[in-house]
């Protein structure tokens, strides 16, 4: 495993460098350099969501990308944290991702949780969730079956805001 550590946004994570067992190495680039909230590009065109940083395999087609930005209070209408769900953070990050201009509600039909669940590590909760998003066939796969399959976890940071790792692959999925 390597680390990333990102001081500007105050942030760390291992990441995967290779597969002992099947003598696999990754070959990650980092596509987007850690960046501060305010200069990150935005995931939708209210701005609320966005990337921080991101690593890609393009090879073995695999992201690791951390956004950063307000909870969505149409999913989480508390201020304490210990009273969010698992599904209610899924959704609350899975409705602001989308670039489509649409609602909400219909960037959540772009998407599909298929597990969620807490935990809390030093007294602090985090959310994982695992999703599918629906993606357009390609040249290379012209499947209408494609998805790209995401696991993340998610965690509210000092000011609010909450933090998300994301690490999707591309996979067919055929019982959506």
């Amino acid at each position: 495993m390597a680390s990333l550590v990102d001081d500007i946004n105050s942030y760390s994570y291992l990441y995967p460098v290779e597969l002992p067992s099947k003598k696999f190495l990754f070959k990650w680039v980092e596509s987007r350099k850690p960046e501060r909230y305010s200069s990150a590009a935005p995931l939708s065109p209210d701005a609320r969501l966005r990337i921080v940083s991101e690593r890609v395999d393009i090879i073995d087609n695999l992201i690791i990308s951390v956004s950063i930005g307000p909870p969505n209070s149409q999913f989480i209408k508390a201020k304490d944290k210990k009273t969010w769900t698992a599904k209610d953070v899924a959704d609350s990050v899975l409705s602001d991702k989308s670039a489509l201009r649409v609602t909400s509600s219909q960037r959540m039909a772009e998407s599909s949780v298929l597990d969620a669940h807490s935990s809390d590590i030093d007294g602090e909760p985090y959310w994982y969730y695992e999703y599918l998003v629906r993606k357009s066939p390609t040249k290379t796969a012209q499947e209408s079956n494609l998805y790209r399959h995401y696991v993340a976890s998610t965690a509210e940071r000092d000011d609010g805001a909450i933090s998300g790792e994301n690490c999707g692959f591309f996979s067919p999925y055929s019982s959506h």
